[in-house]
Protein backbone atom coordinates (compact mmCIF):
# COMPACT_ATOMS: atom_id res chain seq x y z
CA UNK A 1 0.00 0.00 0.00
CA UNK A 2 2.80 2.43 1.10
CA UNK A 3 4.53 1.90 -2.06
CA UNK A 4 1.21 2.66 -4.54
CA UNK A 5 0.60 5.93 -2.18
CA UNK A 6 4.25 7.07 -3.16
CA UNK A 7 3.51 6.13 -6.80
CA UNK A 8 0.24 7.96 -7.36
CA UNK A 9 1.60 11.14 -7.54
CA UNK A 10 3.77 10.26 -10.53
CA UNK A 11 0.45 9.45 -11.97
CA UNK A 12 -1.50 12.23 -11.16
CA UNK A 13 1.31 14.44 -12.79
CA UNK A 14 1.73 12.78 -15.84
CA UNK A 15 -1.98 12.59 -16.69
CA UNK A 16 -1.45 16.19 -16.47
CA UNK A 17 0.98 16.72 -18.45
CA UNK A 18 0.37 14.01 -21.32
CA UNK A 19 -3.30 14.44 -21.77
CA UNK A 20 -4.31 16.78 -24.30
CA UNK A 21 -7.55 18.31 -24.83
CA UNK A 22 -10.08 16.35 -26.33
CA UNK A 23 -11.69 17.06 -29.68
CA UNK A 24 -15.38 17.35 -29.23
CA UNK A 25 -17.28 16.06 -32.22
CA UNK A 26 -21.40 16.46 -31.69
CA UNK A 27 -24.06 14.86 -34.17
CA UNK A 28 -27.32 16.85 -35.34
CA UNK A 29 -29.44 17.96 -31.71
CA UNK A 30 -26.58 17.13 -29.80
CA UNK A 31 -26.66 19.08 -26.55
CA UNK A 32 -23.94 21.77 -26.59
CA UNK A 33 -22.68 23.41 -22.71
CA UNK A 34 -22.58 26.96 -22.45
CA UNK A 35 -20.27 26.98 -19.73
CA UNK A 36 -20.45 30.18 -17.14
CA UNK A 37 -16.95 30.88 -15.43
CA UNK A 38 -16.21 34.36 -13.90
CA UNK A 39 -16.90 37.98 -14.01
CA UNK A 40 -14.91 41.44 -12.92
CA UNK A 41 -14.05 44.85 -13.15
CA UNK A 42 -12.45 45.40 -16.69
CA UNK A 43 -9.07 47.24 -16.00
CA UNK A 44 -8.47 44.24 -12.77
CA UNK A 45 -7.51 41.40 -14.11
CA UNK A 46 -6.92 39.26 -11.60
CA UNK A 47 -9.80 40.39 -9.09
CA UNK A 48 -12.34 38.10 -10.92
CA UNK A 49 -15.49 36.89 -9.32
CA UNK A 50 -18.08 33.49 -10.24
CA UNK A 51 -19.94 34.77 -12.41
CA UNK A 52 -22.97 34.26 -10.26
CA UNK A 53 -21.90 36.53 -7.44
CA UNK A 54 -24.30 39.41 -9.89
CA UNK A 55 -27.90 38.80 -9.94
CA UNK A 56 -28.68 36.87 -12.29
CA UNK A 57 -30.82 33.60 -12.89
CA UNK A 58 -28.83 30.79 -11.47
CA UNK A 59 -29.50 27.02 -12.39
CA UNK A 60 -30.48 24.98 -9.08
CA UNK A 61 -28.46 21.88 -11.08
CA UNK A 62 -25.80 23.80 -12.50
CA UNK A 63 -22.37 21.13 -12.64
CA UNK A 64 -19.23 22.33 -11.91
CA UNK A 65 -16.22 21.90 -14.45
CA UNK A 66 -13.88 20.09 -12.86
CA UNK A 67 -10.62 21.28 -14.59
CA UNK A 68 -6.83 20.24 -13.96
CA UNK A 69 -4.11 21.41 -11.90
CA UNK A 70 -3.34 24.53 -13.74
CA UNK A 71 -6.58 25.25 -14.24
CA UNK A 72 -7.95 25.78 -10.40
CA UNK A 73 -4.43 27.51 -9.61
CA UNK A 74 -5.90 30.01 -12.56
CA UNK A 75 -8.57 31.22 -11.14
CA UNK A 76 -11.50 29.05 -12.77
CA UNK A 77 -14.85 28.08 -11.95
CA UNK A 78 -16.79 26.53 -14.77
CA UNK A 79 -20.45 26.54 -13.97
CA UNK A 80 -22.98 24.50 -16.53
CA UNK A 81 -25.36 27.50 -17.26
CA UNK A 82 -28.62 24.94 -18.42
CA UNK A 83 -28.88 27.14 -21.00
CA UNK A 84 -30.69 24.98 -24.17
CA UNK A 85 -28.59 24.84 -27.31
CA UNK A 86 -28.35 21.96 -29.66
CA UNK A 87 -25.89 21.64 -32.23
CA UNK A 88 -27.04 22.91 -35.96
CA UNK A 89 -30.63 23.88 -34.33
CA UNK A 90 -31.28 27.70 -34.55
CA UNK A 91 -32.86 29.17 -31.81
CA UNK A 92 -34.84 32.70 -32.50
CA UNK A 93 -35.74 34.00 -29.00
CA UNK A 94 -35.77 31.99 -26.15
CA UNK A 95 -36.15 33.08 -22.52
CA UNK A 96 -33.79 32.34 -19.50
CA UNK A 97 -35.73 33.13 -16.88
CA UNK A 98 -37.57 36.41 -16.05
CA UNK A 99 -35.25 38.33 -13.18
CA UNK A 100 -37.07 40.98 -10.79
CA UNK A 101 -35.17 43.82 -9.81
CA UNK A 102 -35.09 45.17 -5.96
CA UNK A 103 -32.59 47.02 -4.26
CA UNK A 104 -30.22 45.42 -3.67
CA UNK A 105 -29.94 43.34 -7.24
CA UNK A 106 -29.97 47.04 -9.08
CA UNK A 107 -27.20 48.20 -6.54
CA UNK A 108 -25.43 45.36 -8.09
CA UNK A 109 -25.98 45.95 -11.56
CA UNK A 110 -24.79 49.21 -11.06
CA UNK A 111 -22.01 48.98 -9.43
CA UNK A 112 -21.08 46.35 -11.53
CA UNK A 113 -22.07 48.36 -14.89
CA UNK A 114 -20.01 51.55 -13.47
CA UNK A 115 -16.88 49.85 -13.03
CA UNK A 116 -17.08 47.91 -16.53
CA UNK A 117 -17.76 44.46 -15.03
CA UNK A 118 -17.45 41.60 -17.60
CA UNK A 119 -17.76 38.50 -17.88
CA UNK A 120 -16.70 35.23 -19.62
CA UNK A 121 -18.75 32.23 -20.84
CA UNK A 122 -17.30 29.00 -22.61
CA UNK A 123 -18.58 26.76 -25.72
CA UNK A 124 -16.30 23.74 -26.72
CA UNK A 125 -13.48 25.22 -24.97
CA UNK A 126 -14.07 28.45 -27.15
CA UNK A 127 -14.15 31.55 -24.50
CA UNK A 128 -16.66 34.29 -25.17
CA UNK A 129 -16.70 37.74 -23.32
CA UNK A 130 -19.24 40.28 -22.70
CA UNK A 131 -20.41 43.14 -20.63
CA UNK A 132 -22.93 43.30 -17.60
CA UNK A 133 -24.29 46.49 -19.25
CA UNK A 134 -24.15 50.48 -20.35
CA UNK A 135 -25.08 54.22 -18.70
CA UNK A 136 -26.76 56.22 -20.97
CA UNK A 137 -26.40 59.94 -20.90
CA UNK A 138 -29.84 61.87 -21.46
CA UNK A 139 -29.99 65.98 -22.12
CA UNK A 140 -30.70 67.23 -19.09
CA UNK A 141 -27.45 65.64 -17.82
CA UNK A 142 -28.76 62.62 -16.09
CA UNK A 143 -27.73 58.96 -16.30
CA UNK A 144 -29.29 55.92 -16.59
CA UNK A 145 -27.77 52.52 -16.30
CA UNK A 146 -29.27 49.35 -18.52
CA UNK A 147 -28.29 46.46 -18.24
CA UNK A 148 -28.21 44.43 -21.09
CA UNK A 149 -31.15 41.54 -21.40
CA UNK A 150 -30.84 39.66 -24.90
CA UNK A 151 -27.59 37.83 -25.62
CA UNK A 152 -27.07 36.54 -29.25
CA UNK A 153 -24.79 33.50 -30.51
CA UNK A 154 -23.70 33.25 -33.68
CA UNK A 155 -21.86 29.73 -33.70
CA UNK A 156 -19.70 28.76 -36.82
CA UNK A 157 -19.83 24.66 -37.50
CA UNK A 158 -17.53 22.59 -40.00
CA UNK A 159 -18.70 19.07 -40.43
CA UNK A 160 -19.58 17.72 -36.67
CA UNK A 161 -17.07 20.33 -35.02
CA UNK A 162 -17.43 23.97 -33.27
CA UNK A 163 -14.75 26.52 -34.69
CA UNK A 164 -16.28 29.70 -33.31
CA UNK A 165 -18.82 31.88 -31.53
CA UNK A 166 -19.64 35.38 -32.29
CA UNK A 167 -21.49 36.74 -29.31
CA UNK A 168 -23.53 40.09 -29.32
CA UNK A 169 -25.85 41.15 -26.42
CA UNK A 170 -28.84 43.30 -27.24
CA UNK A 171 -31.91 45.50 -25.13
CA UNK A 172 -30.42 47.25 -22.60
CA UNK A 173 -33.23 47.89 -20.05
CA UNK A 174 -32.92 50.35 -17.20
CA UNK A 175 -32.74 49.22 -13.75
CA UNK A 176 -35.59 49.87 -12.39
CA UNK A 177 -37.05 48.52 -8.54
CA UNK A 178 -39.60 46.45 -8.87
CA UNK A 179 -39.08 45.94 -12.28
CA UNK A 180 -39.23 42.16 -14.04
CA UNK A 181 -36.60 41.41 -16.64
CA UNK A 182 -37.33 38.65 -19.35
CA UNK A 183 -33.81 37.55 -19.79
CA UNK A 184 -33.81 35.74 -23.08
CA UNK A 185 -31.15 34.45 -25.59
CA UNK A 186 -30.94 33.26 -29.23
CA UNK A 187 -28.80 31.24 -31.85
CA UNK A 188 -27.57 31.32 -35.31
CA UNK A 189 -25.48 28.39 -36.39
CA UNK A 190 -23.27 29.01 -39.69
CA UNK A 191 -21.00 26.45 -41.77
CA UNK A 192 -18.10 27.51 -42.46
CA UNK A 193 -14.72 26.16 -44.19
CA UNK A 194 -12.47 27.00 -41.67
CA UNK A 195 -10.39 24.19 -40.59
CA UNK A 196 -10.75 23.23 -36.07
CA UNK A 197 -6.87 23.48 -36.37
CA UNK A 198 -7.32 27.32 -37.22
CA UNK A 199 -10.30 27.70 -34.89
CA UNK A 200 -8.28 29.72 -32.27
CA UNK A 201 -6.21 31.87 -34.70
CA UNK A 202 -9.55 34.43 -34.38
CA UNK A 203 -7.87 35.44 -31.13
CA UNK A 204 -4.31 35.92 -31.80
CA UNK A 205 -3.38 39.46 -32.06
CA UNK A 206 -1.38 39.24 -35.10
CA UNK A 207 -0.70 43.41 -35.50
CA UNK A 208 0.29 43.25 -31.73
CA UNK A 209 2.61 40.80 -31.36
CA UNK A 210 4.42 40.14 -34.86
CA UNK A 211 4.88 43.70 -35.68
CA UNK A 212 8.29 45.66 -36.67
CA UNK A 213 8.74 46.81 -33.36
CA UNK A 214 9.27 43.54 -32.02
CA UNK A 215 11.36 41.73 -34.53
CA UNK A 216 13.22 44.69 -34.73
CA UNK A 217 13.71 44.27 -30.85
CA UNK A 218 14.45 40.52 -31.21
CA UNK A 219 17.74 41.38 -34.43
CA UNK A 220 18.95 44.17 -32.25
CA UNK A 221 19.46 41.46 -29.25
CA UNK A 222 20.89 39.16 -31.51
CA UNK A 223 23.49 41.91 -32.30
CA UNK A 224 23.73 42.92 -28.92
CA UNK A 225 25.20 39.53 -28.41
CA UNK A 226 26.99 39.22 -31.28
CA UNK A 227 28.90 42.32 -30.49
CA UNK A 228 29.45 41.41 -26.96
CA UNK A 229 30.76 38.39 -27.32
CA UNK A 230 33.22 39.61 -29.41
CA UNK A 231 34.09 42.20 -27.34
CA UNK A 232 34.59 40.56 -24.19
CA UNK A 233 36.66 37.60 -26.37
CA UNK A 234 39.27 40.88 -27.74
CA UNK A 235 39.58 42.45 -24.40
CA UNK A 236 39.66 39.60 -22.33
CA UNK A 237 41.90 37.09 -24.77
CA UNK A 238 44.34 40.17 -25.22
CA UNK A 239 44.90 40.91 -22.03
CA UNK A 240 45.10 37.55 -20.69
CA UNK A 241 47.59 36.53 -23.98
CA UNK A 242 49.62 39.11 -22.62
CA UNK A 243 49.66 37.91 -18.90
CA UNK A 244 50.25 34.43 -19.70
CA UNK A 245 53.11 35.42 -22.40
CA UNK A 246 55.12 37.56 -19.52
CA UNK A 247 54.03 34.95 -16.42
CA UNK A 248 55.48 32.03 -18.52
CA UNK A 249 58.99 33.49 -19.24
CA UNK A 250 61.62 31.06 -17.72
CA UNK A 251 64.82 32.55 -19.81
CA UNK A 252 64.82 35.76 -18.35
CA UNK A 253 67.72 37.12 -16.34
CA UNK A 254 67.37 37.96 -12.23
CA UNK A 255 67.22 41.76 -13.21
CA UNK A 256 64.26 40.97 -15.57
CA UNK A 257 62.13 38.51 -13.11
CA UNK A 258 63.12 41.31 -10.43
CA UNK A 259 61.26 43.87 -11.82
CA UNK A 260 58.24 42.29 -13.21
CA UNK A 261 58.04 40.97 -9.87
CA UNK A 262 57.86 44.41 -8.58
CA UNK A 263 55.29 45.39 -11.62
CA UNK A 264 53.23 42.43 -11.14
CA UNK A 265 49.69 43.29 -10.17
CA UNK A 266 45.83 42.42 -10.60
CA UNK A 267 44.27 38.84 -10.96
CA UNK A 268 47.50 36.57 -10.30
CA UNK A 269 48.04 37.99 -7.39
CA UNK A 270 44.68 36.33 -5.66
CA UNK A 271 45.80 32.64 -6.81
CA UNK A 272 45.87 31.63 -3.17
CA UNK A 273 42.70 32.82 -2.44
CA UNK A 274 40.28 33.06 -5.76
CA UNK A 275 39.06 29.52 -4.70
CA UNK A 276 38.23 30.54 -1.12
CA UNK A 277 35.31 28.92 0.26
CA UNK A 278 32.10 31.63 -0.06
CA UNK A 279 30.42 32.55 2.72
CA UNK A 280 27.01 31.01 3.33
CA UNK A 281 28.18 28.24 1.05
CA UNK A 282 25.25 26.50 1.89
CA UNK A 283 22.56 29.21 0.94
CA UNK A 284 24.96 29.71 -2.38
CA UNK A 285 25.19 26.28 -3.44
CA UNK A 286 20.88 26.06 -2.79
CA UNK A 287 20.16 28.65 -5.42
CA UNK A 288 23.10 28.15 -8.00
CA UNK A 289 21.61 24.95 -7.83
CA UNK A 290 17.57 26.37 -8.29
CA UNK A 291 18.76 28.58 -10.63
CA UNK A 292 20.19 25.58 -12.43
CA UNK A 293 16.62 23.74 -12.38
CA UNK A 294 14.44 26.96 -13.58
CA UNK A 295 16.58 27.69 -16.36
CA UNK A 296 16.33 24.18 -17.69
CA UNK A 297 12.57 24.60 -16.59
CA UNK A 298 12.26 27.62 -18.57
CA UNK A 299 13.82 26.40 -21.42
CA UNK A 300 11.60 23.21 -21.17
CA UNK A 301 8.10 25.29 -21.11
CA UNK A 302 8.84 27.26 -23.54
CA UNK A 303 9.62 24.32 -25.77
CA UNK A 304 6.58 22.82 -24.81
CA UNK A 305 4.24 25.60 -25.65
CA UNK A 306 6.01 26.39 -29.06
CA UNK A 307 5.06 22.65 -30.09
CA UNK A 308 2.33 22.31 -28.36
CA UNK A 309 0.38 25.42 -28.81
CA UNK A 310 -0.55 25.36 -25.09
CA UNK A 311 -2.37 28.72 -25.10
CA UNK A 312 -5.37 27.06 -26.18
CA UNK A 313 -5.30 25.29 -23.41
CA UNK A 314 -6.24 26.94 -19.90
CA UNK A 315 -3.84 26.41 -17.10
CA UNK A 316 -1.52 24.35 -19.27
CA UNK A 317 1.64 26.68 -19.10
CA UNK A 318 1.34 26.62 -15.22
CA UNK A 319 0.51 22.60 -15.67
CA UNK A 320 3.59 22.23 -17.48
CA UNK A 321 5.88 24.25 -15.30
CA UNK A 322 4.87 22.63 -12.21
CA UNK A 323 5.51 18.84 -13.35
CA UNK A 324 8.85 20.17 -15.30
CA UNK A 325 9.77 21.65 -12.22
CA UNK A 326 9.37 18.75 -9.92
CA UNK A 327 10.85 16.16 -12.53
CA UNK A 328 13.87 18.10 -12.91
CA UNK A 329 14.41 18.35 -9.22
CA UNK A 330 17.69 16.07 -9.57
CA UNK A 331 19.36 18.77 -11.58
CA UNK A 332 19.04 21.55 -8.68
CA UNK A 333 20.21 18.75 -6.04
CA UNK A 334 22.89 17.24 -7.83
CA UNK A 335 24.49 21.48 -9.35
CA UNK A 336 23.80 22.26 -5.30
CA UNK A 337 25.61 19.09 -3.91
CA UNK A 338 28.44 19.22 -6.19
CA UNK A 339 29.40 22.82 -5.32
CA UNK A 340 28.93 22.31 -1.64
CA UNK A 341 31.41 19.44 -1.63
CA UNK A 342 33.74 21.06 -3.91
CA UNK A 343 34.10 23.79 -1.58
CA UNK A 344 34.90 21.73 1.26
CA UNK A 345 31.03 21.79 2.59
CA UNK A 346 30.51 20.09 5.84
CA UNK A 347 26.13 20.01 6.40
CA UNK A 348 25.49 18.49 3.39
CA UNK A 349 21.78 17.94 4.66
CA UNK A 350 21.31 21.27 5.38
CA UNK A 351 22.29 22.29 1.48
CA UNK A 352 20.15 19.47 0.47
CA UNK A 353 17.25 21.15 2.08
CA UNK A 354 17.51 24.69 1.16
CA UNK A 355 17.34 23.36 -2.62
CA UNK A 356 14.52 21.61 -2.31
CA UNK A 357 12.31 24.11 -0.72
CA UNK A 358 14.08 27.24 -0.76
CA UNK A 359 11.98 28.25 -3.81
CA UNK A 360 8.95 26.79 -3.53
CA UNK A 361 8.47 27.83 0.13
CA UNK A 362 9.41 31.46 -1.25
CA UNK A 363 6.64 31.25 -3.51
CA UNK A 364 4.07 29.61 -1.01
CA UNK A 365 4.84 32.01 1.12
CA UNK A 366 3.73 35.19 -1.31
CA UNK A 367 1.06 32.61 -2.43
CA UNK A 368 -0.59 32.15 1.20
CA UNK A 369 -0.52 36.25 2.09
CA UNK A 370 -2.40 36.45 -2.57
CA UNK A 371 -4.54 33.26 -1.85
CA UNK A 372 -5.58 34.95 2.07
CA UNK A 373 -6.79 38.68 0.59
CA UNK A 374 -8.94 36.66 -2.34
CA UNK A 375 -10.23 34.60 0.36
CA UNK A 376 -11.06 37.76 2.33
CA UNK A 377 -12.30 39.65 -1.02
CA UNK A 378 -14.68 36.36 -2.08
CA UNK A 379 -13.16 35.97 -5.13
CA UNK A 380 -12.20 32.95 -7.52
CA UNK A 381 -8.60 33.39 -7.58
CA UNK A 382 -8.66 31.48 -4.28
CA UNK A 383 -6.89 28.44 -4.48
CA UNK A 384 -8.98 25.67 -2.89
CA UNK A 385 -7.34 23.35 -0.43
CA UNK A 386 -7.42 20.43 -2.48
CA UNK A 387 -5.24 22.07 -5.25
CA UNK A 388 -3.16 23.19 -2.37
CA UNK A 389 -2.56 19.50 -1.49
CA UNK A 390 -2.03 18.08 -4.52
CA UNK A 391 0.60 20.71 -4.90
CA UNK A 392 2.18 19.78 -2.01
CA UNK A 393 1.78 15.92 -2.40
CA UNK A 394 3.98 16.51 -5.84
CA UNK A 395 6.68 18.42 -3.85
CA UNK A 396 6.80 16.22 -1.22
CA UNK A 397 6.87 13.17 -2.53
CA UNK A 398 8.42 14.12 -6.02
CA UNK A 399 10.45 16.90 -5.77
CA UNK A 400 12.24 16.37 -2.74
CA UNK A 401 13.49 13.01 -2.87
CA UNK A 402 14.45 13.80 -6.34
CA UNK A 403 16.02 16.72 -5.20
CA UNK A 404 17.91 14.25 -2.13
CA UNK A 405 18.87 11.76 -4.95
CA UNK A 406 20.71 14.81 -6.88
CA UNK A 407 22.84 15.56 -3.86
CA UNK A 408 23.90 12.77 -3.02
CA UNK A 409 24.94 12.10 -6.71
CA UNK A 410 26.41 15.50 -7.12
CA UNK A 411 28.28 14.91 -3.86
CA UNK A 412 29.95 11.28 -5.23
CA UNK A 413 30.38 12.70 -9.12
CA UNK A 414 31.55 15.79 -8.88
CA UNK A 415 32.09 16.66 -5.24
CA UNK A 416 35.83 16.40 -5.37
CA UNK A 417 37.55 19.41 -5.29
CA UNK A 418 40.22 19.82 -8.12
CA UNK A 419 40.94 23.60 -7.83
CA UNK A 420 44.02 24.89 -10.12
CA UNK A 421 45.42 26.67 -7.28
CA UNK A 422 45.82 25.67 -3.63
CA UNK A 423 44.37 28.43 -0.75
CA UNK A 424 46.74 29.57 1.59
CA UNK A 425 46.00 29.21 5.04
CA UNK A 426 45.82 33.26 5.84
CA UNK A 427 43.82 35.72 3.72
CA UNK A 428 45.12 38.17 1.78
CA UNK A 429 44.02 41.72 2.94
CA UNK A 430 42.00 43.33 -0.25
CA UNK A 431 43.39 46.65 -1.07
CA UNK A 432 41.13 49.56 -1.69
CA UNK A 433 40.05 50.58 -4.75
CA UNK A 434 38.34 52.99 -6.89
CA UNK A 435 34.17 53.21 -6.58
CA UNK A 436 33.25 51.56 -9.61
CA UNK A 437 35.48 48.80 -8.85
CA UNK A 438 33.61 47.70 -5.68
CA UNK A 439 31.21 44.60 -5.68
CA UNK A 440 28.17 46.78 -5.09
CA UNK A 441 28.83 48.91 -7.88
CA UNK A 442 29.53 46.11 -10.37
CA UNK A 443 26.59 44.30 -9.15
CA UNK A 444 23.92 46.86 -9.86
CA UNK A 445 25.85 47.70 -13.28
CA UNK A 446 25.77 44.18 -14.25
CA UNK A 447 22.29 43.71 -14.67
CA UNK A 448 21.73 46.57 -17.01
CA UNK A 449 22.74 45.34 -20.52
CA UNK A 450 21.05 41.56 -19.48
CA UNK A 451 17.65 43.39 -19.01
CA UNK A 452 17.91 45.85 -21.81
CA UNK A 453 18.30 42.61 -24.17
CA UNK A 454 14.67 41.42 -22.65
CA UNK A 455 13.19 44.90 -22.02
CA UNK A 456 10.86 44.63 -25.28
CA UNK A 457 9.97 41.27 -24.90
CA UNK A 458 9.27 42.18 -21.02
CA UNK A 459 6.38 44.76 -22.11
CA UNK A 460 4.47 42.12 -24.51
CA UNK A 461 4.82 39.77 -21.68
CA UNK A 462 3.18 41.76 -19.81
CA UNK A 463 0.88 42.99 -22.09
CA UNK A 464 -0.41 40.05 -22.43
CA UNK A 465 -0.37 38.63 -18.26
CA UNK A 466 -2.65 41.85 -17.39
CA UNK A 467 -4.88 42.24 -20.34
CA UNK A 468 -8.35 40.42 -21.06
CA UNK A 469 -8.27 38.57 -23.97
CA UNK A 470 -4.57 38.77 -25.03
CA UNK A 471 -2.72 35.45 -25.87
CA UNK A 472 0.94 35.09 -25.80
CA UNK A 473 1.58 32.53 -28.60
CA UNK A 474 5.07 33.76 -30.45
CA UNK A 475 7.33 31.37 -27.73
CA UNK A 476 9.61 31.39 -30.80
CA UNK A 477 10.37 35.05 -30.21
CA UNK A 478 11.03 33.97 -26.41
CA UNK A 479 12.89 31.14 -26.82
CA UNK A 480 15.34 33.15 -29.03
CA UNK A 481 15.05 36.24 -26.70
CA UNK A 482 16.02 33.08 -23.53
CA UNK A 483 18.70 32.32 -25.33
CA UNK A 484 19.90 36.24 -25.64
CA UNK A 485 19.17 36.58 -21.99
CA UNK A 486 21.98 33.58 -20.87
CA UNK A 487 24.59 34.92 -23.46
CA UNK A 488 24.39 38.10 -22.32
CA UNK A 489 24.28 37.66 -18.69
CA UNK A 490 27.18 35.12 -19.32
CA UNK A 491 29.52 37.45 -20.95
CA UNK A 492 28.35 40.32 -18.59
CA UNK A 493 29.56 38.57 -15.31
CA UNK A 494 32.56 37.02 -16.90
CA UNK A 495 33.85 41.12 -17.57
CA UNK A 496 32.53 42.04 -14.01
CA UNK A 497 34.36 38.95 -12.69
CA UNK A 498 37.51 39.95 -14.72
CA UNK A 499 37.35 43.37 -13.57
CA UNK A 500 37.04 42.72 -9.54
CA UNK A 501 39.87 40.10 -9.53
CA UNK A 502 41.69 42.72 -11.16
CA UNK A 503 41.15 45.01 -8.20
CA UNK A 504 42.79 42.14 -6.29
CA UNK A 505 39.77 40.85 -4.86
CA UNK A 506 38.69 37.57 -4.30
CA UNK A 507 35.06 37.53 -3.44
CA UNK A 508 34.10 37.14 -7.01
CA UNK A 509 31.12 34.45 -6.05
CA UNK A 510 28.91 36.47 -4.58
CA UNK A 511 29.17 39.16 -6.66
CA UNK A 512 29.23 36.98 -10.11
CA UNK A 513 25.74 35.94 -8.41
CA UNK A 514 24.19 39.38 -7.83
CA UNK A 515 25.59 41.00 -10.68
CA UNK A 516 23.33 38.45 -12.95
CA UNK A 517 20.27 38.59 -10.43
CA UNK A 518 20.14 42.35 -10.76
CA UNK A 519 18.72 41.94 -13.77
CA UNK A 520 15.51 41.11 -11.63
CA UNK A 521 15.57 44.27 -10.09
CA UNK A 522 15.58 46.25 -13.21
CA UNK A 523 12.49 44.20 -14.00
CA UNK A 524 10.88 45.01 -11.35
CA UNK A 525 11.27 48.56 -11.33
CA UNK A 526 9.88 48.64 -14.90
CA UNK A 527 7.07 46.62 -13.30
CA UNK A 528 6.70 49.74 -11.40
CA UNK A 529 6.67 52.22 -14.27
CA UNK A 530 4.27 49.89 -15.91
CA UNK A 531 1.96 49.73 -13.32
CA UNK A 532 1.48 53.57 -13.47
CA UNK A 533 1.80 53.75 -16.88
CA UNK A 534 -0.15 50.85 -19.20
CA UNK A 535 -2.76 50.09 -16.59
CA UNK A 536 -5.57 51.80 -14.61
CA UNK A 537 -6.03 49.12 -12.24
CA UNK A 538 -7.49 50.03 -8.60
CA UNK A 539 -7.73 48.86 -5.34
CA UNK A 540 -6.17 46.75 -2.37
CA UNK A 541 -6.89 43.65 -3.97
CA UNK A 542 -5.40 44.30 -7.58
CA UNK A 543 -2.70 46.15 -6.58
CA UNK A 544 -1.44 43.53 -4.24
CA UNK A 545 -2.10 40.87 -6.66
CA UNK A 546 -0.25 42.31 -9.05
CA UNK A 547 2.97 43.39 -6.76
CA UNK A 548 3.00 39.59 -5.66
CA UNK A 549 2.44 37.87 -8.93
CA UNK A 550 5.57 39.84 -10.37
CA UNK A 551 7.82 39.57 -6.87
CA UNK A 552 7.17 35.72 -7.38
CA UNK A 553 8.16 35.78 -11.22
CA UNK A 554 11.45 38.29 -10.11
CA UNK A 555 12.17 35.80 -7.60
CA UNK A 556 12.39 33.52 -10.06
CA UNK A 557 14.64 35.06 -12.90
CA UNK A 558 16.96 36.50 -10.15
CA UNK A 559 17.68 32.72 -8.97
CA UNK A 560 17.54 31.63 -12.69
CA UNK A 561 20.25 34.71 -13.36
CA UNK A 562 22.15 34.96 -10.32
CA UNK A 563 23.21 30.72 -10.97
CA UNK A 564 23.71 31.27 -14.66
CA UNK A 565 25.79 34.23 -13.62
CA UNK A 566 28.18 32.90 -11.26
CA UNK A 567 28.00 29.33 -13.26
CA UNK A 568 29.70 31.18 -16.22
CA UNK A 569 32.04 32.96 -14.01
CA UNK A 570 32.98 29.86 -12.36
CA UNK A 571 34.26 28.54 -15.54
CA UNK A 572 36.01 31.57 -16.49
CA UNK A 573 37.99 31.79 -13.22
CA UNK A 574 39.08 27.86 -13.41
CA UNK A 575 39.99 28.62 -16.84
CA UNK A 576 42.78 31.52 -16.08
CA UNK A 577 43.97 30.25 -13.47
CA UNK A 578 44.38 26.45 -14.40
CA UNK A 579 47.01 28.33 -17.35
CA UNK A 580 49.32 29.82 -14.46
CA UNK A 581 51.98 28.82 -12.21
CA UNK A 582 50.51 28.18 -8.43
CA UNK A 583 52.77 28.25 -5.42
Amino acid sequence: MLSIFQFLPIFIISSFFFACPAIAKYQEDDSVTLWVNKAGAYVNPQETYSYYSLPYCRPADGDHKRGGLGEALGGNDLIDSRIDIKFRRDVEKRSICELKLDASKVAQFKYAIDNLYWFEFFIDDLPIWGFVGEVNPYRNGDTKHAVYTHSMLHIQYNGDQVISVNFTQESPKPLEEGRILDMTYSVKWVPTNVSYAERFNVYLNYNFFENEIHWFSVVNSIMMVIFLTGLVSMILMRTLRNDYAKYARENDDVETLERDLIEESGWKLVHGDVFRPPQNLALLSAIVGTGAQLATVVLLVIISAYFRMMYIERGAIITTFIVCYALTSFISGYVSGGLYSRNAGENWIESMVLTASLFPFLCFGIGFILNTIAIYYGSIAAIPLGTIIVVFVIWAFISLPLALLGTVVGRNWSGTPNNPCRVKNIPRPIPEKKWYLRPSVISLVGGLLPFASIFIEMYFIFSSFWTYGMYYYVYGFMLLVFIVLIIVTICVTTVGTYFLLNAENYHWQWTSFFSAASTALYVYIYAIYYYHAKTRMFGLFQTIFYFGYTLMFCLGLCILCGAVGYLGSNLFVRRIFRNIKCD
